[in-house]
């Protein structure tokens, strides 16, 4: 089980597919934000598990790609609701293009998403569709939740792990499921696998809530603290309230009602908030409880030993990443 050659293996499928036809505003934007890079984790997701429960890979090409478009769709619009500038450390779509042309991409995007299922037989074309619907659904009512939660002073870290599980979860976890329904293996691994990757996910968001303020910038691809800027209310922020004296407290809710033109010192000075109450290392214990939570499943999985070392081993690499 080699996450490499699953990616190069993945990047020369999406390097063989024709995006760019007429009208070329409309398809130029799907194009540029496919190369624009990324670990392709979840379309490698979904090549690991038709592997491991059907020992071909390949057959599950065109639901990984739909995947990855569909994943990208949600970022083209997710940046232009967010107003984001970089994405991978390249211009967003809508500030490269216009914010009309990401709307229409991204539309078409979705759909072409729900093409690529068209590869498969009825049954499992059924299966793959049904999931995708569902899973497509979920991330936009954690889109919602999560644009509800920034003008809210009363959100809880249950409510914020829900709306992640939402957001980002389910995706990593149909992305595994759908490798297991092309594969045609039993429902019970199939849904077993979504488990592994719904607490697998929740790590990964987590994780991603801690390199936003902690990561590197040259390898983190997006803007250093960009959730304080944006006064993103993640898990940092509202472990933070739960912990913090009066004094932080007042003074992090302070910052969260700015929206300001040069956001350095309340980048610092958030980030020194965090730093004395121990936030990082808090983070990083939930990180690990969702991860350990995730390889339990492992057990009753109806695979080889080798394939659950494999998945966990995968597992891991994610949880040790820097962008």
């Amino acid at each position: 089980m080699n996450i490499l050659h699953y990616q190069q293996e993945f990047l020369a499928y999406l390097e063989s597919k024709q995006w760019v036809k007429e009208p070329k505003n409309l398809y130029e934007p799907i194009d540029y934000i496919l190369q624009l890079g990324g670990k392709r984790i979840r379309p490698v997701l979904t090549l690991m598990a038709a592997d491991i429960f059907a020992k071909d890979y390949k057959k599950a090409m065109p639901a990984a790609l739909a995947v990855e478009v569909f994943h990208n769709f949600t970022l083209v619009h997710d940046d232009i609701m967010d107003d984001a500038p970089l994405r991978r450390g390249k211009a967003t779509v809508h500030e490269k293009w216009d914010i009309n042309t990401g709307i229409l991409s991204g539309d078409a995007m979705l759909i072409l998403a729900y093409q690529y299922f068209e590869n498969y037989k009825p049954v499992v074309f059924q299966k793959l569709a049904k999931l995708f619907g569902k899973t497509a659904l979920e991330v936009c009512d954690g889109q919602q939740l999560d644009v509800d939660f920034e003008t809210r002073n009363d959100v809880s870290i249950d409510e914020y792990i829900n709306m992640i599980r939402l957001k980002t979860s389910v995706l990593v976890a149909a992305a595994l499921k759908m490798g297991a329904i092309v594969a045609e293996t039993e429902e019970e691994n199939a849904d077993l696998i979504y488990d592994f990757g719904l607490n697998l996910g929740l790590a990964f968001q987590l994780q991603d809530d801690y390199l936003d303020t902690f990561g590197n910038p040259d390898t983190f691809g997006k803007q250093i603290g960009g959730d304080i800027i944006e006064n993103k209310k993640t898990f940092l922020y509202l472990k933070a309230l739960e912990v913090a004296n009066e004094h932080d407290k007042n003074k992090l809710q302070f910052f969260y009602k700015q929206k300001l033109k040069d956001n350095s010192i309340k980048i610092e000075e958030v980030t020194r908030i965090f730093e004395i109450n121990d936030i990082p290392e808090l983070i990083k214990k939930q990180i690990e409880e969702y991860t350990e939570k995730s390889f339990s499943t492992l057990a009753s999985m109806d695979i080889s030993e080798e394939n659950k070392t494999g998945l966990k081993n995968f597992g891991l690499w994610l949880m040790n990443r820097t962008v």
